[in-house]
């Protein structure tokens, strides 16, 4: 049945958010819908800031979309402040909603200490970064994961002089595990990386390590990890754990509530598993459900979760939910393209991670998602086709 809904509040303009406001009207909403972004930009897409803007390639990455044509009442420059009963208070005063779509999103962690250090996480954060990385620049990085890789590439291109800090064994360590990190390491060819260093303090003019060791920069960067903007909802009755706790309909624990995007924990069928991913395809996809859920109807969140990252001149791909798997399986050596399987117990595929090699990606992905069961002997042949080892 589907419920009565008058006015939906979305609170986060970002992807996840004007997304769930395009969903909403596509499936007939009439009702208003006020859209909050904390930031002064009208909605725009968060991967590029770290490849084409950081690279100077491009200076926007908006999202093609008119909210004037879509009704929305856009509210840029105002952040939420905490969640009551039937009304978001905001920066600029309440709003009463009887629709709630929660989409803030994540903040970036930053470095203890008192020296300057940048962040990677909106449009302003890539212009100010980009304009630092100069030709002859020492350039600190601070973690070897997904963002601090990118980062690392960009800089390097920009002819500085780089190095990376990162605390786990291998670069991507913790995303994706140290036995696949290592095979990566060989991509900072002229980037000083320094592995299981940790830091205690960014300082005027560097980064002191733990230890002692200080390390001059002109630039740092925290590329440590995120954590979910709920802060605002710390008093709510609402679970909160890891982000927005929602269910496979990506409902939260407040009546009337949605959750999607980076703040968004919800329950995947079909890994039975909680997760929380920090993707683009989650902003693009997530969206549908949620909208579909807040009007009543009965849809389910369930993808194979995908990302992919430009770095040091290769493409890498993931998909999946590797902790899911029981054996890691290669499919080709590390000094060219190749790709890493994590099998279940069953031989149906859990995760692959890809690097140069789309196909791995493509197929991997709809094999994952038919819970095919895979003949792991033809497996490690990177000349037969993932579609192919299917038994």
């Amino acid at each position: 049945m589907v419920l009565v809904v008058d006015h939906v509040v979305v609170v986060g303009a970002g992807l996840a958010g004007v997304r769930t406001v395009e969903a909403l009207r596509g499936r007939g909403f009439g009702g208003r819908i006020t859209l909050v972004g904390r930031e002064r930009h009208r909605p725009y897409d968060r991967p590029p800031l770290t490849k084409s803007v950081l690279l100077g390639e491009s200076d926007t990455t908006f999202v093609d979309t008119d909210l004037a044509a879509l009704r929305v009442a856009f509210r840029p420059g105002v952040s939420a402040t905490a969640l009551r009963p039937g009304a978001v208070e905001t920066t600029e005063g309440e709003l009463r909603f009887d629709g709630l779509v929660i989409a803030t999103g994540a903040d970036p962690v930053r470095l203890p200490g008192d020296g300057p250090q940048h962040v990677l996480r909106t449009l302003d954060d890539a212009h100010e970064l980009r304009a630092a990385l100069v030709p002859g620049a020492r350039v600190v990085v601070v973690g070897a994961g997904w963002v601090g890789a990118e980062v690392a590439t960009a800089a390097r291109r920009a002819g500085c002089v780089v190095t990376v800090v990162e605390a786990g064994p291998a670069p991507l360590a913790l995303a994706v595990g140290a036995e696949i990190g290592a095979r990566t390491a060989r991509w900072y060819d002229g980037i000083d990386l320094r592995l299981g260093a940790m830091v205690h303090s960014v300082e005027e003019g560097g980064v002191e390590l733990v230890g002692g060791e200080f390390l001059d920069a002109h630039v740092v960067v925290a590329g440590i990890g995120v954590r979910p903007a709920v802060q605002w909802l710390a008093d709510a009755d609402l679970d909160l754990h890891n982000g927005v706790v929602v269910d496979e309909h990506l409902r939260a624990s407040l009546p009337g509530t949605v959750a999607v995007g980076d703040c968004a924990a919800w329950w995947s069928r079909r890994f039975q598993d909680r997760l929380r991913v920090e993707h683009w395809d989650t902003a693009l996809n997530a969206p549908e459900v949620a909208a579909a859920s807040l009007l009543g109807e009965d849809a389910v969140y369930d993808p194979v979760p995908y990302f992919w990252s430009e770095q040091f001149g290769h493409m890498v791909q993931y998909a999946g939910h590797h902790p899911a798997g029981e054996r890691l399986l290669y499919r080709g050596g590390p000094e060219g393209k190749w790709s890493a399987v994590w099998l279940r117990g069953d031989d149906t595929l859990a995760a692959v991670f890809a690097v140069d090699r789309p196909r791995d990606l493509v197929q991997g992905r709809r094999i994952i998602g038919a819970g095919s069961r895979l003949d792991a002997e033809r497996l490690v042949d990177p000349e037969v086709p993932l579609r192919d080892c299917v038994v």
